[in-house]
């Protein structure tokens, strides 16, 4: 058996005895595949996530497309550096996501943020770390864990769309993190499960 379809029947069995509304969703979407989206480098990605924050899918792609081609041979990281912001903010990044790429970029050449030494990490060292760069927070932390280093158990409860998608299945009167600790050890499932049935995949989280 598949683990899409193990995980798939243990949320049905999570749900059935008490939200019956979450139940019948689950039903209707059927197993899901939860992505991962890590075939960038992270450090690359997660620039490219940060670009893409709270824009429309195509407007990203747009505004990256012009990042890169901006970089002409040097490689993104060595690009985004202070003596280029104006050059970013030309591409159609606002000054906080220029900000924060070039941060991100100066944190991997002084410390490192390398996949596989991240990857190492415990859940709660590695959003230490990313959380100590400037213009990345929980949300965003949580979406890396969730999409690139494929953490199974991560509840997004700063994610609008997953608590409120979650919500109005279950009770307004019960908070997310306490219903969703019924589905553990695959709440990142049960997250993607949510922005499914909304229709509302997470914002700045490349393809």
């Amino acid at each position: 058996m598949s683990l899409h379809t193990i995980v798939h029947a243990h949320l049905l069995a999570a749900a059935e005895p008490d939200f019956p509304a979450l139940h019948a969703a689950l039903v209707r979407l059927g197993p899901l595949e939860l992505p991962r989206r890590s075939s960038l480098s992270f450090p690359v990605h997660l620039c490219r996530a940060i670009s893409g924050q709270q824009i429309s899918v195509k407007a990203a792609q747009s505004i990256w497309g012009r990042v890169e081609a901006s970089a002409g041979e040097a490689p993104l990281l060595d690009h985004f550096h202070a003596g280029n912001a104006e050059v970013l903010r030309a591409c159609g990044l606002s000054g906080a996501k220029t900000r924060t790429i070039i941060t991100i970029a100066q944190t991997h050449r002084e410390v490192g943020l390398d996949t596989e030494l991240l990857k190492a990490l415990p859940i709660a060292d590695r959003t230490a770390r990313l959380t100590e760069i400037w213009g990345v927070g929980q949300w965003t932390a949580d979406m890396m864990n969730i999409f690139y280093f494929g953490e199974p158990d991560i509840w997004p409860h700063g994610d609008v769309a997953a608590r409120k998608t979650l919500e109005r299945l279950t009770s307004k009167r019960r908070k997310t993190v306490r219903t969703a600790s019924r589905f553990k050890p695959w709440r990142s499932w049960l997250a993607y499960y949510m922005w499914a049935h909304a229709d509302a995949p997470p914002d700045g989280v490349p393809a």
